[in-house]
């Protein structure tokens, strides 16, 4: 089940960025060193403002998030395209991976965008969710240190 995430979700959503930090399962942040992370925190730090949105993935508990928001050039992501175009964030639980569940996340995630004409997002080149994101048409825009920078023309 997919359902819209609200205010009560940040915790979980907390959760999920950290996986998406430590996509190939490597401990490379802590929950205290994301948490510290300037950068890291711009993707939830007074979650939800306006203009913030996400689904949440369900089968008994929370299994996985996607959310976007609005960043600025002062304070950009590591997606960051411009002010008006949502940065979308993505977790899932290990164990669930490999099932779909990011599939129908980023499916529900991007009807909610329709307004913003846009949503752009960071990958790193190995992660296996590039693939997915290709596949539902996101297009390499650029580079970002050592992560691609993509976008989806809605």
């Amino acid at each position: 089940m997919i359902r819209a995430a609200g205010a009560g979700d940040r915790a979980f959503l907390q959760e999920m960025l950290l996986e998406a930090y430590n996509w190939d399962g490597q401990p490379r942040f802590t929950m205290e060193q994301l948490a510290a992370e300037d950068h890291a925190s711009r993707y939830l730090e007074g979650w939800m403002r306006p203009g913030d949105f996400g689904v949440v993935a369900e089968d008994g508990r929370p299994i996985g998030a996607a959310w976007a928001r609005l960043l600025t050039a002062e304070r950009p992501g590591y997606g960051y395209l411009a002010d008006d175009v949502p940065e979308l964030s993505i977790g899932v639980a290990p164990g669930r991976r490999g099932r779909g569940v990011g599939r129908a996340l980023l499916a529900a995630l991007i009807g909610a965008a329709a307004p913003y004409g846009r949503l752009s997002l960071s990958v790193e080149p190995d992660n296996r969710a590039a693939d997915l994101y290709r596949s539902l048409g996101f297009r390499l825009t650029g580079r970002n240190g050592g992560s691609d920078t993509m976008v989806l023309v809605l």
